[in-house]
């Protein structure tokens, strides 16, 4: 392989096959309730538009494993709470339903995305508990590193914010990956690789690289309908994500490298619909670079 991927990373460390469960843990967003209304580019769901979020976390549980088995054979599971901040809340709440799902059968860890500004002593305490019990990793939504950007998506907190939630979880040796957008509003690819190069710097766990694209239910639509934002091309993705690859460590995991849009929603680029050829295309200019780390 090109590149250490999650797949075979979970392989070598468990000894098998582990199957990753999207789960909705009705959690919320602090973007979101204090009237900033989220960031642009997040859906209505939160980005869980491929969790089942009207079943109770055991019925999701049962409901993926069946789904997934249709796909792969394994009894090993990462149990990922994947949309909202799923360490915003009741923490009596949080620490009873992420202790409750560690002891179900088949699943040997947990993976949380949250946000860089809700990680309090409290938090931290839990996950530093979590930690000693199963195989846990945080997803942090970076983005990007420039200031004008994360206002304009409205993120909700500082790079500086970002910066000091990193170092928690690093000082308490808590596995954390962070997401990458390729192609965000009036980017370039200078602003790409000062991104990358302070992925690189920091190095998490793992890294998720996703293009920028549109769904009906973001407030990103209606940006996109009155500035006519240039959007990055296929082209363009394929190689700034290859020259991501070529430089990041090879002890970074690399969890994806495009983007998964819900087909229902989704109204732009046309390009980013098909993930298993955009896949093959990354691939296909590795292969061309002679890239094999």
């Amino acid at each position: 392989m090109y590149y250490t991927t999650l797949n075979d990373y979970l392989k070598e460390k468990f000894g098998s096959k582990v199957i990753k469960l999207s789960l909705d843990g009705h959690n919320s967003c602090p973007n979101r309730n204090n009237n900033q209304g989220g960031c642009i580019f997040c859906s209505s769901r939160g980005a869980g538009e491929f969790t089942s979020g009207h079943l109770t976390i055991r019925e999701q549980v049962e409901f993926q494993k069946s789904f997934m088995a249709k796909k792969w054979k394994s009894d090993k599971y990462i149990a990922y709470f994947q949309n909202f901040t799923n360490t915003y809340g009741d923490i009596n709440r949080l620490k009873k339903m992420y202790n409750e799902i560690i002891d179900m059968d088949g699943i040997v860890g947990l993976a949380i995305a949250t946000r860089a500004d809700c990680l309090s002593d409290e938090v931290m305490e839990m996950l530093e508990d979590l930690n000693k019990k199963t195989f846990l990793w945080l997803e942090l939504g970076l983005q990007t590193v420039n200031e004008e950007t994360i206002k304009l998506i409205n993120r909700g907190y500082s790079h500086k914010v970002f910066e000091e939630g990193v170092s928690k979880l690093k000082k308490a040796n808590i596995r954390f990956l962070t997401h990458v957008i390729y192609g965000l509003p009036y980017e370039t690819r200078e602003d790409y690789l000062n991104t990358l190069e302070y992925v690189c710097e920091i190095k998490p766990f793992g890294v998720k690289f996703h293009s920028l694209y549109i769904q009906r239910d973001s407030k990103l639509f209606d940006f996109y309908l009155e500035k006519e934002i240039k959007l990055i091309t296929k082209d363009e993705y394929v190689q700034m994500v290859c020259d991501s690859l070529e430089r990041l460590p090879k002890d970074i995991v690399v969890h994806r490298i495009t983007g998964d849009p819900d087909r229902k929603l989704h109204i732009a680029p046309m390009w980013c619909r098909d993930k298993l050829k955009m896949i093959s295309e990354i691939h296909s200019e590795l292969k061309r670079r002679k890239f094999n780390k």
